[in-house]
């Protein structure tokens, strides 16, 4: 859940990342609203998510608080240890509407492009900590 929580580090490793900064923290010291400058292809969204972090670090879920480009946003990340306690399984959830209408075909194909990136460059990220860590 570090490599989630670590915004500080996402123009490193988040392709679209221009500028993430924590506005607010949870009394544990967890994010708790984030701004995000994205700028892909033609696409720019300055906006803020609001998180909410399960007790025991396994889950996290969010909301749009504020977007140039979006209307609504719902996203959840979901970590399950693998059967072998060898890894971890990861579950990621996007809902995002945004405020410029766009064609069902258009929409489903940035939707996939969209998670696929994340969960790739998220995986790569966190094997390219363990990797340094070894």
């Amino acid at each position: 859940m570090s490599a989630i929580s670590g915004f500080d580090r996402y123009p490193e490793w988040v392709s679209a990342a221009r500028e993430v900064t924590v506005l607010e923290t949870t009394e544990d010291g967890l994010p708790k609203r984030v701004r995000f400058v994205l700028e892909e292809g033609f696409l720019r969204d300055t906006y803020e998510l609001e998180y909410r972090w399960a007790p025991g670090g396994r889950s996290v879920e969010w909301d749009l608080a504020a977007s140039t480009l979006q209307s609504t946003q719902h996203g959840r990340y979901d970590l399950t240890p693998t059967a072998d306690g060898a890894g971890t399984t990861v579950t990621y959830t996007l809902e995002v509407t945004l405020q410029i209408p766009m064609l069902g075909m258009l929409r489903r194909k940035a939707e996939k492009a969209i998670t696929d990136t994340a969960l790739k460059e998220l995986k790569r990220h966190v094997e390219g900590e363990s990797a340094a860590q070894s």
